[in-house]
């Protein structure tokens, strides 16, 4: 039920929620775009080796995200009341810290260095599921209205944006000299600042939200994982949104893993990372203003559809047609980003409906474990991305080291890796959304006014 006590939801909580997704972003996003590339270039680990160590490491990350996303529905930490805060409180330091150990330049050699890579990459997956789970699972907690939650989901790509434009833009002109070559130490520079700025978001995460949706256990009840997972079988909703959100991260990391090599080694002109990263401003901008209205006369599932399809087109066109300018390549990429850049606004607005729905059909909530879930296929779709791209660039002869030189083959191999990255998010996109996810407009509708009734007798 609805805490009255609080003050109401407001910008208060949409702004504080807008610095907790920065506050993963300034190491999510960081290490997923360059931890593969400090390895491969400043370390000299081989691309077939880092593909492996990515796949271990999310097999573990099968165990670990259900176990951590429960720990809320189990224990309450402090005498709060707050159900999620308390446990971004915990994790946020060891997040930041790892994000620094991820880009040390470490002396080791050999085992040892290949040691030392696995255990800071496990360590920093470990800590980001700590925090990101109860900051994404809090938005059921800081307003039952539907609106409020669309608003949360808004301010949360808005978070994550405002890292990709305004964070990582600078990479690419700190990390890289003139002639592209990579400079060590200044990768280790960022993610020290990343990592500062990381624990100062989420204390005004945490200072600016209130949890106003309080769950009350009944005397004696007791948590059982079993029922989680008999729940979310049944969740058809959140098994769409869980394949599309696959599709999602592929894009996310792939991409974002990926894009060093392709301005490196395809156009030899590192500075256009900066115009990609930048240029994405005015698209997150436009869809800000935009979406929302379209929303509100097409409904979330149809304006993902129709986006979807949009970068569907352009993102084959782009593949199919090699683009032989770098300008030209960046300024289409930007064009196809639309598409994406709404799936990014509406998606957690659809996966707080995916709550609603287990409570709707099946009378049971567990917010934590659900929504840990939900992560779980981002760290698939992360996975998939991450072994894919090492994986691929040893296929086709990628050679490690700072000095290396890539035969004419393997730079038009990268820019065909490259780019089928978002030809396959947009198709399982569609699966997800078009497919599986069976909440129209009508239906959403009906779960809300039935929703809002049942909870109105409980309070009573």
């Amino acid at each position: 039920m609805n805490d009255q006590s609080t003050r109401p939801f407001g910008v208060k909580d949409q702004v504080g929620y807008v610095f907790g997704d920065m506050a993963g972003s300034f190491v999510n996003l960081f290490v997923d775009a360059y931890f593969l590339t400090f390895c491969t270039y400043v370390l000299g680990i081989s691309p077939g080796w880092m593909a492996g160590m990515f796949l271990a490491t999310r097999l573990w990350d099968a165990v670990d995200d259900p176990i951590m996303g429960s720990f809320p529905d189990r224990w309450m930490l402090g005498k709060s009341g707050d159900k999620f805060k308390p446990w971004v409180k915990l994790f946020m330091i060891p997040l930041a810290l790892s994000g620094i150990l991820c880009f040390s330049n470490v002396p080791f050699e050999g085992v040892a260095l290949h040691a030392w890579v696995a255990i800071v990459y496990v360590l920093y997956s470990i800590f980001y599921t700590g925090t990101s789970m109860p900051f994404g699972a809090m938005a059921s907690v800081i307003s039952s209205d539907p609106i409020d939650r669309s608003k949360l989901s808004r301010a949360r790509s808005i978070g994550g944006t405002i890292v990709g434009i305004g964070a990582l833009s600078i990479v690419p002109v700190v990390c890289f000299d003139k002639d592209s070559n990579i400079l060590p130490e200044r990768f280790t520079m960022i993610a020290v600042i990343f990592g500062v700025l990381c624990i100062i978001s989420y204390l005004l995460l945490c200072s600016l939200t209130v949890e106003r949706v309080r769950q009350q256990k009944q005397e004696g009840e007791t948590f059982h994982y079993g029922r989680v997972l008999k729940a979310a079988v049944k969740n058809r909703p959140l098994i769409g949104v869980m394949v599309a959100t696959i599709g999602s991260m592929i894009y996310i990391t792939g991409s974002g893993q990926l894009r060093s090599y392709i301005y490196k080694e395809y156009y030899q002109n590192t500075s256009f990372m900066s115009l990609a990263s930048l240029g994405t401003l005015p698209v997150m901008l436009i869809c800000f203003v935009l979406v929302p209205k379209i929303v509100d006369k097409f409904g979330k599932r149809n304006v993902i559809l129709v986006m979807s399809a949009y970068n569907l087109i352009l993102s084959s066109f782009i593949l199919l047609f090699p683009i032989q300018s770098a300008f030209l390549y960046t300024v289409l990429n930007l064009l196809a980003t639309i598409g994406q850049t709404a799936f990014t606004i509406l998606i957690w607005a659809l996966v707080t409906d995916c709550l609603d729905y287990s409570e709707w059909k099946m009378n049971f909530r567990a917010d934590g474990s659900m929504y840990s879930l939900y992560t779980f296929s981002r760290k698939v779709g992360s996975t998939i991305a991450s072994t894919g791209a090492a994986s691929a660039l040893a296929a086709i002869g990628y050679v490690s080291g700072v000095g290396a030189v890539q035969s004419a083959a393997t730079v038009n191999h990268i820019y065909y890796l490259v780019n089928a990255v978002p030809v396959v998010t947009c198709i399982l996109e569609l699966i997800g959304i078009g497919l599986i996810f069976n909440l129209d407009n009508r239906k959403t509708q009906e779960m809300y006014e039935a929703l809002a009734k049942r909870r109105g007798k409980e309070t009573v």
